[in-house]
């Protein structure tokens, strides 16, 4: 069972991201407050929950929380400030849409940019120890998923309804095929092996 709460003396929010190692498409974060007596046995970092129990889980997560935000850094300010700083700007934006301001934020994974004078931790697999984690986890990928399916129509040769703009390998010789999109983050390189050959995309 996960835990409520990283600490018990001050309003706590969880934080995580989605999207970060992608090709395509931009990072989604979510900010999660939930209720203090919240349980939830299924509830667990979103890469070990199938799709659509992910979705049940968002539905619940909405209904339950005191309060969520889920916010986003686009292609071109990864490609600007770089991917990991896309992400802390993104869960910075989800933590300021919150309509209740946290006092402390728990954060997934092991660095974060300090958000105004708001205290953190960071704590490591985060979302599969945390339920406000776990919980801000499916949002962020949830919201994504649909962002990327419907993007997904103006550019089907990407594969995008399926890969969600992971680096699969028909995503990555489509872009060797057609090259970028809008969409695309140029600062990632992309490669595969055919052939016996190294084949790189610049």
């Amino acid at each position: 069972m996960l835990l409520a709460r990283y600490q018990h003396e001050l309003l706590e929010a969880g934080c995580d991201e989605a999207g970060r190692g992608c090709l395509a498409g931009p990072v989604f974060a979510a900010a999660v407050i939930l209720p203090h007596d919240f349980e939830h046995e299924l509830l667990n970092d979103s890469k070990q929950i199938a799709e659509d129990l992910r979705y049940t889980l968002r539905a619940e997560i909405e209904e339950r929380a005191i309060a969520y935000a889920v916010a986003w850094a686009d292609n071109m300010e990864i490609d600007e400030i770089n991917i990991l700083n896309a992400s802390f700007l993104a869960m910075h934006r989800a933590v300021e849409k919150l309509h209740l301001q946290p006092e402390f934020l728990i954060i997934d994974g092991n660095r974060f940019n300090k958000h105004h004078k708001i205290p953190h931790a960071c704590v490591v697999k985060g979302d599969s120890k945390y339920l406000s984690i776990a919980a801000a986890s499916i949002l962020a990928k949830t919201y994504r998923d649909d962002y990327m399916k419907q993007i997904a129509a103006e550019h089907p040769e990407y594969d995008w309804h399926n890969n969600k703009g992971y680096g699969t390998l028909k995503h990555r010789k489509s872009i060797l095929k057609n090259g970028y999109t809008p969409y695309h983050r140029r600062s990632f390189s992309v490669s595969f092996e055919e052939d016996g050959l190294l084949v790189q995309v610049l």
